[in-house]
């Protein structure tokens, strides 16, 4: 495995819109393995391939270090609520600042092992699931944040 380097704001690739992956192989699991190995070394609980300047539709999200999940081609098929939280991302470092996202989600993709995966979930694995589904779609969470702050994140 290895680290990989994490593009910031204004790199180009952070605007692509992601293109779908139609070969699940050794070397695009190995890609995923570099990505969460990347995600965990900067306190990440999610990462998206164009981050790491793959313009394709993959992430890996882990909330809270036991459960990784890796997404190849996700599709949030069902949004219900809504709750404003602070986020932040690796590609803006320092900034932070509330998004307001679906409260609960269900979302299907297809595995490192190529099986098709539904997945429901609410609360902070939603959030990071959301915020990672932009990336492959260009968007950063400082395009859609309100009161954008500098510096470390007030923990309540």
């Amino acid at each position: 495995m290895a680290l990989l380097e994490i593009k910031k704001a204004g790199d180009p690739v952070l605007k692509e819109i992601c293109k779908p992956i139609e070969k699940i192989d050794k070397r695009l699991r190995n890609f995923l393995d570099d990505m969460a190995e990347t995600m965990y070394a900067s306190e990440g609980v999610g990462i998206a391939a164009p981050q790491v300047g793959v313009a394709i539709r993959a992430c890996v999200v882990d909330v809270d270090k036991k459960n990784r999940y890796d997404m190849i081609n996700p599709v949030i098929t069902f949004r219900e609520g809504t709750v404003i939280d602070n986020e932040g991302c690796l590609s803006c470092p320092d900034l932070f600042g509330d998004v307001e996202r679906a409260e609960k989600i269900r979302v299907e993709y297809i595995s490192r092992f190529n099986k098709k995966k539904t997945l429901e979930a609410e609360g902070l694995l939603a959030r990071c699931i959301q915020h990672e589904l932009d990336h492959l779609d260009g968007k950063l969470f400082i395009d859609i944040a309100t009161n954008i702050t500098k510096g470390k994140k007030d923990k309540k």
